[in-house]
């Protein structure tokens, strides 16, 4: 299964964006499939995962700013971003983990918050 990202753009600081990670099969069976960024001279960071349970975890960084959920029937995750900083302008790639494995990293889409 394939992913891809989308929906990143420019934001003003306090906007919202909401990223779409479309896969190009079923995503039922994928254990989890999480988001991460990379900023500028930085390495890339964990953001939030759902599971294909439901289940989900955040960064302490974005903790009640962005929402992670999953859509079984669009095979879609989405993250919803609200109240943005300056400090979450990066690329936001989405991934997928089966069997302890995470797959291979996409083109990611980028966010950039700036006045």
């Amino acid at each position: 299964v394939q992913l891809v990202e989308s929906g990143g753009g420019l934001v003003q600081p306090g906007g919202s964006l909401t990223l779409s990670c479309k896969a190009s099969g079923s995503i039922a069976n994928i254990y989890a499939i999480p988001w991460y960024r990379q900023a500028p001279g930085k390495q890339r960071e964990f953001v939030a995962t759902v599971t294909n349970i439901g289940g989900t975890n955040y960064a302490d960084a974005v903790k009640g700013r962005f929402t992670i959920s999953r859509d079984d029937v669009k095979n879609t995750v989405y993250l919803q971003m609200n109240n943005l900083k300056p400090e979450d302008t990066a690329v936001y790639y989405c991934n997928q983990i089966s069997a302890g494995n995470i797959g291979p990293w996409g083109q990611g889409t980028q966010v950039t918050v700036s006045a």
